[in-house]
């Protein structure tokens, strides 16, 4: 079985020095002139689940093994009592395999539904709402302290977004403190990291937070619930699936949060409203990102 580290974890954050991951590209300007910007890149990451192709995912490149362990719990592909035996990354190949002591139940389901329907990805998404309607989630508490230390934290913090754009990203924290900050070109593989690196250090989900700059949408709500988080902070906005399926769950959900406001649509009774807003300042023009106009 993969060893579960018990240690305190390590802060993981986003390595805005590492060449990998973006790249210089020339183009012009609306004046005609010649200038020269960082962009993302895009490399795609090919997941084996045992001896079963599961998916090819466009992504930065960071931290394979957890994105690939992420993505296998929040698609249910991979049960939290299944036993990893190895994750392995090949970088010429671009491949990452995971495996199981044992076959799961996936590997089977996923081959009828290709030779059946050829569409395994619909019936999985079904699948999905089922496991997260069984789900209950723990009690906790959302000190807006808590709310407004984390969200200047965040903002202060270097990023890839801010040195190339174009990339979404998720932290995981613990009352204002982040512990885990990842991004993506997609933030469902910013969200899969989180979910990959807390099940391979054992995090336990019961008193943490999810930020992620990105939309409040179902696949963010489902995500968060499969991860059972109870809180999920963004300083974008909803959509109205996502606002009903955390209801129906419980999950607090809190999005529009930038500077001294934020707007709570679903786990309201969680908020204790402990911080006294004259002592909060406003957003700095300097980190404003995604969201400003409308709901990226």
């Amino acid at each position: 079985m993969m060893k579960i580290d018990t240690a305190p974890p390590p802060l993981i954050v986003p390595d805005t020095d590492d060449p990998r991951l973006t790249e210089s590209v020339t183009g012009t300007d609306q004046s005609g002139a010649r200038i020269e910007i960082k962009v993302p890149v895009e490399r795609p990451l090919t997941l084996y689940l045992n001896s079963q192709e599961i998916v090819t995912m466009m992504t930065i490149g960071d931290y394979p093994e957890y994105l690939a362990l992420g993505y296998l719990l929040n698609q249910n592909m991979l049960k939290y009592n299944d036993a990893v035996t190895e994750v392995e990354y090949d970088d010429d190949l671009q491949v990452v395999v995971v495996r199981t002591e044992h076959h799961t139940n996936f590997e089977a389901k996923l081959k009828k539904r290709t030779q059946t329907s050829g569409c395994a990805q619909g019936t999985a998404f079904g699948d999905l709402l089922e496991a997260v309607e069984s789900v209950a989630l723990p009690k906790a508490e959302l000190r807006t302290s808590w709310l407004y230390q984390m969200t200047q934290t965040i903002n202060t913090m270097p990023s890839l977004y801010l040195e190339a754009g174009a990339i979404h990203g998720c932290v995981l924290c613990r009352e204002g403190e982040p512990l885990c900050y990842t991004e993506d070109v997609g933030r469902h593989n910013a969200v899969d990291k989180i979910a990959g690196w807390m099940y391979r250090h054992g995090v336990d989900a019961s008193d943490k937070i999810l930020y992620t700059t990105g939309r409040l949408t179902s696949e963010m709500v489902i995500k968060t619930v499969r991860m059972g988080i109870p809180i999920l902070v963004s300083r974008s906005g909803f959509t109205a699936w996502g606002v009903d399926l955390a209801r129906q769950v419980g999950l607090t959900l809190v999005g529009r949060a930038r500077g001294k406001r934020f707007i709570a649509l679903s786990g309201a009774e969680r908020i204790v409203y402990d911080q006294n807003l004259a002592y909060v300042e406003e957003e700095s023009a300097k980190h404003k990102r995604k969201g400003e106009g409308g709901d990226d």
